[in-house]
């Protein structure tokens, strides 16, 4: 690629400040020109105070001429003289303006923190901010020099049988510990610019139609794109009226989709059509406050028993009938009550096992078999909130977890001691206002079941530029395999899907969508002579209402949402395309 430009901001400031006139024809008395002289103080202090806020960088030189230069006339003329002459003037006595730095972390003074163009900055008087442990800062931190140092092994555990010597001495020897290669996406192929209206909040690919990739955003929307064929994209924008927080392809039915929203519903979307039939709704009676609107965060499919499972920001779990779209049983409290839960992950070999993730700071497995309130068959502890907790996808013998303690557990056997993870891999996501939650996914390619992938939030710094890359991570050493970035993507990446089939990913950035293929030898000789070509459309990024107006709504935290009703939804196509070299502005 070719080099990074970066754009030039200059910052003017205003030569003079407007002073406080008098009123023609009149002087101002003592105590009048007083009160006019310190709030005029007060001003210009709060000035320099936004200006530190902002972090606009004071001339040191400009304030102490501007000083000496207001001064000047006191120190030549007796007092009363030139008092009289400030008030002919207009002219006040010298402005104090203190300089020293003020931390914005701890309020002290004689440190910053904060970014310093593209390197953050630690507080010295508090704990790092990657690992959450005093004595360092994150510029100094090992677990950002190298990752492997933040894996914290389990002890060994004498639980060995006579079988596992026999295999041990006489098979382990025979069987090659070679892995095999893993081809790493870090190629940026394709991008789909301002595809949503907000945020991208979920991603999944298509189960049969192999380029297709779904994705939904922080409105509701959901898009269809083939990112081979560029152009050909829909989005449907009122499948819901709030965040989409999870969705599923229908095992039995690949045209499909079952999505669970924050406005407390469950909806079956054709996607050919956009007509959606409602599942679920928490809320019938539309918004009575935020003390009893229920909003959907976990969703997962039973295949082998038709059952979709939901839990809801109550700490409730709900049984739904696939085929008679109906609810089964009562709600089952699995997390503290009023606790959200943030994910649902059926076991992919034994589907009656449930893992479940909350706002508790607890991880717990259940049987659905014989669902009751507080009998888990195991609670993993964990020190904040649980974003996510899945199942390997092969055997479904491991767990890996992503908390916001700024850690990645890993379980390696779901039926031996879970009261410790076999790894604690230390990694920086811990930030989720205005941002989608960070979630550590397996690779569902990976047979040996090691590779792991997420978005970063610590920006590093790349040829003067902040990137924050997307990691590439072994499980099982906490090794950091790969870091994948791009100079033209400066935006965070929480969201990330790997390629159920193909060494795909792909990756939500904002209201953006983009997908990576790995670099072969022909990419890098091609990048030797000449810089490659790549693809991107453009999407809307402010949208037509019904009165002509556009929205440009400012992306908020709000998780909340309005009693929508299902009906079909409106249909839009992007045609227009742009091929050609250079970067593209976000």
């Amino acid at each position: 690629m070719g080099p990074t430009t970066r754009a030039r901001f200059v910052h003017n400031r205003r030569g003079g400040r407007r002073r406080r006139g008098q009123y023609a024809g009149e002087e101002a008395s003592d105590d009048e020109e007083q009160r006019a002289t310190s709030s005029s103080s007060s001003d210009e202090g709060e000035e320099e105070e936004e200006a530190e806020a902002s972090g606009e960088e004071v001339d040191d030189d400009e304030e102490v001429e501007e000083e000496a230069v207001a001064a000047e006339p006191a120190a030549k003329e007796p007092p009363a003289t030139a008092a009289a002459g400030e008030r002919k003037s207009g002219r006040k006595g010298p402005i104090t303006i203190s300089l020293k730095k003020m931390c914005k972390v701890c309020k002290r003074t004689g440190h910053e923190a904060g970014f310093k163009g593209a390197v953050y900055i630690d507080c010295p008087m508090r704990p790092c901010f990657l690992c959450k442990m005093p004595g360092h800062t994150t510029l100094t931190c090992p677990h950002r020099v190298a990752m492997e140092h933040g894996v914290i092994p389990a002890p060994r555990r004498n639980t060995n049988t006579s079988l596992d010597y026999v295999f041990q001495s006489q098979v382990k020897g025979k069987i090659s510990m070679v892995k095999p290669q893993f081809l790493i996406p870090n190629q940026l192929e394709c991008g789909n610019i301002k595809f949503h209206q907000r945020r991208v909040t979920c991603l999944e690919f298509h189960p049969t139609k192999n380029n297709v990739l779904l994705s939904g955003d922080k409105k509701g929307l959901l898009g269809i794109w083939d990112y081979v064929k560029l152009h050909e994209k829909i989005t449907y924008d009122s499948v819901h009226s709030c965040i989409l927080n999870s969705m599923k392809i229908d095992a039995a039915n690949d045209g499909i989709l079952f999505t669970a929203s924050s406005d407390g519903t469950i909806s079956s979307t054709d996607l050919d059509t956009g007509i959606g039939f409602p599942l679920l709704n928490l809320n019938p009676n539309g918004w009575n406050g935020p003390s009893t609107w229920r909003m959907i965060y976990g969703m997962d499919l039973n295949t082998d028993k038709g059952l979709l499972l939901v839990a809801d920001n109550f700490g409730f779990l709900y049984l739904l009938d696939r085929r008679s779209k109906a609810r089964i049983g009562h709600p089952i409290l699995i997390h503290k009550k009023g606790s959200k839960v943030t994910g649902l992950h059926c076991n992919p070999a034994q589907p009656e096992v449930l893992l479940s993730s909350g706002n508790d700071h607890y991880a717990r497995i259940w049987d659905t078999r014989k669902l009751e309130a507080n009998s888990p068959l195991a609670s993993l502890a964990h020190g904040r909130v649980v974003n996510s907790a899945y199942f390997s996808p092969q055997s479904g013998n491991k767990i890996l977890t992503t908390c916001q303690d700024n850690r990645i557990r890993v379980w390696d056997y779901i039926f031996g001691d879970l009261q410790t993870p076999s790894r604690e891999i230390v990694h920086s996501h811990d930030f989720n206002r205005h941002l989608t939650p960070f979630k550590a996914e397996w690779d569902p390619k990976d047979y040996t079941e090691t590779v792991a992938v997420i978005g970063r939030y610590i920006s590093e710094n790349y040829n003067d530029v902040a990137l924050h890359p997307i990691d590439f991570i072994d499980t099982s050493s906490g090794k950091l395999l790969a870091e994948v970035m791009d100079p033209d993507i400066t935006t965070i990446s929480p969201v990330n899907k790997l390629h159920p089939r193909d060494d795909i990913l792909a990756t939500g950035s904002s209201r953006s969508i983009f997908v990576w293929k790995p670099k072969t030898e022909a990419d890098f000789t091609e990048e030797r002579t000449k810089q490659k070509s790549k693809e991107y459309v453009y999407g809307s990024s402010s949208w037509k209402k019904s009165n002509g107006k556009h929205d440009n709504s400012s992306d908020d935290d709000s998780d909340g949402g309005s009693d929508g009703k299902n009906k079909k939804a409106k249909k839009t196509h992007f045609t227009h395309t742009v091929k050609g070299k250079g970067k593209c502005k976000l």
